[in-house]
């Protein structure tokens, strides 16, 4: 189980490691103070007069690693103290050994003051950069009218909160609406594909009367984007939901990908949702999408994935087994429900490759409540 977790650990992109811009472990700030402590210390104690001072050479690079400039000079200076004061039986070195510990610390104290500075910024990118990538695709509320809802995404690109996949749910005039999709690439370079598609869902859930018109809203979206590029090519995936104002129906809509699954009873149901053409393509040209109306019932979810979920394969090269996996790890919460699908996904394959999303949704039927 431990070993889990650890893998587990460092597929989180938001868990960040030391050199990634995260904090210096306590190790890293405690070694070079206790390699001092100890020469001292063993010299202290030894009878003879023991030949280590060469380790005090290496304690201000070492202070670079997690101290600042001050606490690395201070550490250069105690050095030069140690190498200097008789009682540690180390006053003997040479002038050229004494000499290169000076300079060594000298430089330390510099190199820690780049380091500082160069960290700060860092941090200062770093905050812009997620407070950014949160306008585009902000977190979910726990409920939008009568629907609970609950997403989770992992970007194949390190660092990043966005990728090739969105997802949002939104309530309107016209009842609560969702939508999740798979944009084409993935990474840095589809995250303003995603802003644009993601912007006019949101708009298109203020006036659009029905699912197929918002499809066609995004479709048109795409199309204008890449207007006047003719290389650009660019399209999406998606699947939208409609649900009724009493939450006791929804209406689908599939742009080139599967529908959701349906837990109900125990069990995972694959909606019979026949995708169109995927948006970007010219839905307008083509025949016009086909909505699928499900009734629903108290406690029923609905689960939708993308293909980093479904196209995941483990060494065999099996995929993962979503439709079969999914009710032996079903869950009350939504939340709770997608994070037990993610442990189980990287369990299954710990190398995750593609962008990674789930977004659950339990409406509440108004007899339901």
């Amino acid at each position: 189980m431990s070993s889990v977790r650890g893998r587990l650990a460092r597929r989180d992109p938001d868990r960040r490691g030391w050199l990634r811009g995260a904090p210096p472990p306590g190790w890293a700030r405690v070694l070079p103070s206790a390699l001092l402590a100890g020469v001292c210390a063993a010299e202290l104690i030894s009878p003879e007069p023991l030949d280590i001072g060469f380790l005090l050479g290496a304690i201000p690079p070492l202070a670079v690693l997690a101290h600042g400039p001050v606490a690395t000079a201070v550490l250069g200076a105690l050095v030069v103290v140690v190498l200097t004061v008789p009682v540690f039986k180390l006053d003997d070195p040479g002038s050229t050994d004494l000499l290169t510990v000076c300079f060594v610390s000298v430089l330390s104290v510099l190199l820690s003051y780049v380091r500082s500075r160069r960290d700060a910024q860092l941090v200062t990118e770093r905050t812009v950069a997620e407070a950014a990538q949160r306008a585009v695709v902000p977190p979910l509320p726990e409920r939008v009218g009568a629907v609970r809802c609950a997403g989770l995404y992992r970007a194949a690109q390190r660092g990043t909160l966005v990728g090739g996949d969105f997802f949002d749910v939104r309530a309107g005039p016209y009842g609560v609406r969702a939508v999740m999709g798979d944009v084409q690439g993935h990474g840095l370079s589809a995250v303003a594909t995603v802003a644009a598609l993601l912007g006019a869902f949101r708009e298109a859930v203020l006036d659009q009367p029905d699912p197929e018109a918002v499809a066609a809203r995004l479709d048109r979206r795409l199309a204008v984007d890449s207007a006047g590029d003719p290389h650009a090519e660019l399209f999406a995936t998606a699947v939208l939901l409609d649900f009724s104002a009493d939450a006791r129906i929804v209406r689908i809509v599939a742009c080139g990908q599967a529908g959701p699954l349906l837990l109900r009873d125990g069990r995972a149901v694959e909606l019979d949702v026949e995708p169109c053409t995927p948006l970007g393509l010219g839905l307008a040209e083509a025949a016009p999408p086909r909505v699928v109306s499900v009734p629903l019932r108290a406690g029923d979810r609905l689960f939708l994935a993308s293909d980093g979920v479904t196209e995941a394969r483990d060494a065999s090269g099996a995929f993962y087994p979503l439709a079969e996996r999914l009710p032996g790890l079903a869950a009350e919460d939504p939340v709770a429900l997608a994070e037990r699908v993610w442990t189980d996904l990287v369990r299954h394959c710990p190398d995750v490759q593609d962008d990674v999303t789930m977004l659950v949704l339990a409406p509440r039927p108004r007899d339901g409540l």
